[in-house]
């Protein structure tokens, strides 16, 4: 009996061991109530259900969706609206959306923290042991990658790659065709196919455009369209396929994809910008990023889409800083590197490619805070410029999903940003409480 009674001893050490050791590590996102986590329900539907009624009747959005876990625990998912203007097709749950931006830190990120841990690739040397063409270009050659993910290499900040494809709004022929070939085999939508080499004039354009002297923050994402070339190199792996084989099939994520139409996914797609400029028809179930386009819809700057509970998962499992159902997904020490602030002297919120509040954000009111007042120092995430954001907060164990289509039925409908709505969401969940 002695002995029986020590084995139970040690083996309820052991698993406190693992508890400690790995934090939430063994947590699977399940199902629960709001009032499960001790959020107040009635307030919380009454206050989430006003701010989506605002922004649907001020045109900020047509629907929209919110899905909030907390402890483990999806407590909230509800969709709001239409798919579009005309009230025909409502939002639905499992709704697929293009995540724009949000691609950065789901899709080229989760291989370089994993490189990073494995030592395969290091934060602090020169990014052209990375990237060859910058080792003798004397603005780039000193570049570390950890400047450059924290948006303080002074790279430029965008290049509108379109305008080599088009000329007086008309499409350049040797670059873009209506039908597919095996040189014209990267696809934009149902008919529009870029040359298969298109790639490499983006990368000529990229390595000779200039870097400011002066260090300061300014976002870029012209990096993010190098790393799914600079990842294949480094693992002899296909980008995506890198991706699928070890974080979203283990996963078990269905949706997070790159190209689900062209995959001729069965499901239900938000959407985004009726496109007058290049593709000239709405676009829906094909990237709407027209860089990431060029690339044939798979790139490092965006390109993914997803529905919210596949987005939910990936942020637990980063949120419990690279564990998920008790598997190993990355190094807990580098997702906490990766999702710190890196140069708060220059006055830099950004992590390593994630997002972070701002430097003073407890202190802002709602109205200049970015994102909710009351996140904490420690959580991170990213905005997507469709609509989308991701945000998890390991200090609070809440992870927040914001899926929207606010670029419909055009990019210059910014009442989503000018009615605060992302922020106001999100700060419900956090004072609500029973």
């Amino acid at each position: 009996m002695n002995k029986l009674r020590n084995n139970i001893t040690l083996l309820s050490l052991s698993m406190l061991f693992v508890v400690n050791f790995f934090g939430q590590s063994s947590t699977k996102l399940t199902y629960g109530s709001l009032s499960d986590v001790g959020l107040d329900s009635v307030k919380i539907y009454s206050k989430v259900d006003s701010i989506m009624t605002l922004g649907i009747l001020n045109k900020a959005f047509p629907g929209a969706q919110v899905l909030v876990a907390k402890k483990g625990k999806i407590v909230f998912h509800e969709a709001y609206g239409f798919h579009t203007y005309d009230s025909i097709q409502k939002v639905n749950l499992n709704d697929v959306y293009d995540l724009a931006s949000v691609t950065k830190v789901l899709g080229p990120l989760l291989p370089i923290m994993k490189l990073v841990g494995e030592g395969r690739m290091d934060l602090d040397i020169p990014f052209y042991n990375f990237w060859k063409p910058w080792k003798n270009d004397k603005s780039k050659k000193d570049l570390t990658l950890r400047e450059i993910l924290a948006h303080q290499a002074g790279l430029k900040s965008y290049i509108v790659f379109l305008a080599e494809v088009l000329k007086k709004g008309k499409l350049k022929h040797r670059y873009v065709r209506t039908s597919y070939s095996k040189k014209y085999n990267q696809q934009v939508n149902d008919s529009l196919y870029i040359n298969k080499n298109f790639h490499n004039k983006i990368y000529r354009k990229i390595n000779k455009s200039r870097v400011k002297e002066d260090k300061k923050y300014v976002y870029s994402g012209l990096s993010f369209l190098l790393y799914p070339q600079i990842i294949s190199d480094i693992t002899k792996t296909e980008y995506s396929n890198y991706l699928y084989e070890n974080f979203y099939e283990p996963l078990g994520l269905n949706s997070l994809t790159y190209n689900p139409k062209a995959k001729n996914s069965n499901q239900s797609f938000i959407p985004t910008e009726k496109d007058t400029l290049f593709r000239h028809t709405t676009v829906n179930g094909y990237v709407h990023d027209e860089n990431a386009s060029l690339f044939g819809g798979v790139s490092g700057n965006a390109g993914l889409f997803s529905n919210a509970f596949d987005l939910a998962v990936i942020m637990q499992m980063l949120m419990q800083y690279g564990q998920y159902n008790e598997k190993h997904y990355l190094r807990e020490k580098t997702v906490k590197e990766f999702t710190s602030v890196q140069y708060p002297e220059n006055d830099n919120r950004r992590g390593l490619g994630f997002d972070k509040p701002l430097l003073n954000n407890s202190a802002l009111p709602l109205s200049e805070a970015y994102p909710a007042p009351e996140v904490s120092p420690e959580s991170f995430g990213h905005s997507g410029f469709t609509g989308t954001f991701v945000w998890a907060d390991p200090t609070h164990e809440l992870v927040f999903i914001f899926l929207s289509n606010r670029v419909y039925p055009t990019r210059d409908n910014r009442n989503l940003y000018k009615l605060n709505i992302r922020p106001a969401l999100q700060q419900v969940f956090y004072t609500e409480t029973n």
